[in-house]
C-alpha cells in the first residue's frame, strides 16, 4: 500500500516538476555531505592543546606587517603587539611610501621598543602592485625562523597570542592558520562582514582538518621563513595584487604541514568597514584570487557555491509556484537542521555566538550576493592595494 501510494504520488507530478524535484534534491545532497564530511570537522573540532617546552626554550618568533598611511590604526594597536607576552619576539613594519605621520610614530616608538624593526620604502615601484613587495622585504628582514603576519588595523585578543600560535607548530608543522574575526559595531552592514568571514572561515578550517588546506587570512598567519624562501615566496603571482595570504597557502600548504589554531585568546580582530562600497571593493580584491587556486580547490568551492545557489533559486521557484510543497519543505527542513546543528557548533568554537539567528536570515541573500560580486570582479578588474 505505502509503495503504490508513492507511485500514485509521483505518476501525478509533471516530468518538469520531476526535474526540479530532482535538481531540488540533488543540491540538497551535496550541501549535506559538504557539512557533514567536511564542516562538521571544525564543528567538532577538540584542539589537541601540544604544546612545546616552556619557558625560555620557547622559539623565537618574528611578527611581520606593512603599513601603508596607517598612523591611526598603528599608534592605536602595535603598542599591543610589542606589549606581547612571549620571552623572545621582534615585531617588523615595513614602512610601505607612507606620506602621514607613519615614520614620525615608528621614530618615537623605536627607543621605547627595542624589539620594534623598522623597514622603510621610501620610493613606490610601479612595477609591483599590492602588499606583496613590502610583506617580501619584511620577511626577509625577520631575524628568526618563525614568522607571524597581521595588518597594521589589527589587534589580538590577548597578549598570548604569540604564544598561542606558536604551540601548534611541531617537527613536522611549517604553516599554521589562525581566525581573523572583525570587531563587532552596530548596523547590518557589521553583520554581514562579519557573517562573510565567519563562512570563509568555516570552509578555509574545515578543508584544513581534512586535509586539503587551501588559504589562510593574513590578519593571522603564521608560517617558517625557510618554507618561505625555498618557495621562492609570492614570485608566482607578483602580478597579482591581492593574495599574499590565501594563493601563497593555496601553493605550499598540505595535509602534513599545516595545522589550525581557535584558541579564543589566538584570534586577532580588525577594524570592519563602515560602508558598503568600501566592503564591496575588498570582497571584489579577495574573489580576484579565487581563479588562480588549484583546480582542485576552484572545483570543490564552485560546487559548494553552486548548488548553494541552485538550492535557494529551486526552493523559491518552486514554493512560488506550489510544486510539491511538502517535499520542498521537508528538503528545507532538512538543510535547515543541518545548518543549525553544524553552524551552532562552529560559532561557538569560533565565539561567534551571537551570528547565528542572523546567518539563517542572511543566508539566501548572501548566497546571490557573492555570485554577483564575483561575476561583477570577472569583467572589472578591482585596483591595486593601497
Amino acid at each position: 500500500m505505502g509503495l503504490y501510494t508513492t507511485m500514485s504520488i509521483f505518476s501525478e507530478i509533471s516530468i518538469t516538476s520531476l526535474v526540479l524535484l530532482g535538481l531540488l534534491g540533488l543540491a540538497t545532497l551535496i550541501q549535506l555531505i559538504y557539512y557533514w564530511v567536511i564542516f562538521a570537522r571544525l564543528a567538532f573540532y577538540r584542539d589537541p592543546g601540544a604544546a612545546p617546552a616552556g619557558g625560555n626554550n620557547l622559539p623565537g618568533v618574528s611578527v611581520v606587517m606593512s603599513a601603508r598611511n596607517e598612523y591611526h590604526h598603528l599608534i592605536k594597536n602595535l603598542p599591543e603587539l610589542l606589549q606581547q607576552d612571549y620571552p623572545d619576539f621582534e615585531v617588523v613594519v615595513v614602512n610601505h611610501t607612507s606620506s602621514d605621520e607613519t615614520a614620525s610614530l615608528l621614530k618615537e616608538l623605536t627607543p621605547f621598543y627595542p624589539h620594534l624593526k623598522v623597514v622603510s620604502i621610501e620610493q613606490e615601484l610601479n612595477f609591483f602592485k599590492g602588499k606583496k613587495f613590502p610583506l617580501s622585504i619584511g620577511i626577509k628582514s625577520a631575524k628568526n625562523e618563525l614568522l607571524l603576519l597581521t595588518d597594521a588595523d589589527c589587534v589580538p585578543a590577548s597578549k598570548q597570542w604569540i604564544k598561542k600560535m606558536v604551540e601548534h607548530y611541531d617537527s613536522k608543522t611549517d604553516i599554521v592558520l589562525g581566525y581573523g574575526p572583525y570587531e563587532p559595531r552596530k548596523g547590518l552592514l557589521n553583520l554581514l562582514i562579519r557573517y562573510d568571514t565567519f563562512v570563509v572561515a568555516m570552509q578555509y578550517l574545515s578543508y584544513a582538518l581534512a586535509g586539503i588546506p587551501y588559504m589562510g587570512v593574513g590578519r593571522n598567519l603564521s608560517y617558517r621563513k625557510s618554507m618561505f624562501l625555498r618557495n621562492k615566496g609570492f614570485t608566482s603571482h607578483y602580478k597579482i595584487s591581492s593574495g599574499d595570504d590565501d594563493l601563497f597557502i593555496n601553493q605550499v600548504a598540505n595535509k602534513r604541514n599545516t595545522q589550525i589554531n581557535i584558541d579564543p585568546d589566538s584570534f586577532v580582530y580588525s577594524v570592519p568597514k563602515t560602508t558598503f562600497n568600501a566592503y564591496f571593493r575588498q570582497k571584489r580584491r579577495h574573489l580576484t584570487t579565487g581563479k588562480y587556486y588549484k583546480a582542485t580547490f576552484k572545483w570543490l568551492l564552485g560546487l559548494f557555491s553552486f548548488t548553494q545557489l541552485l538550492f535557494w533559486v529551486l526552493f523559491i521557484l518552486m514554493l512560488s509556484l506550489k510544486i510539491q510543497p511538502i517535499l520542498v519543505l521537508s528538503l528545507f527542513l532538512l538543510k535547515l537542521i543541518t545548518t543549525i546543528i553544524v553552524q551552532k557548533n562552529t560559532a561557538d568554537r569560533l565565539g561567534e555566538h551571537h551570528l547565528l539567528l542572523f546567518s539563517l536570515a542572511i543566508e539566501p541573500i548572501y548566497v546571490f550576493l557573492i555570485p554577483l560580486i564575483t561575476f561583477i570582479s570577472s569583467i572589472n578588474q578591482p585596483k591595486a592595494w593601497k
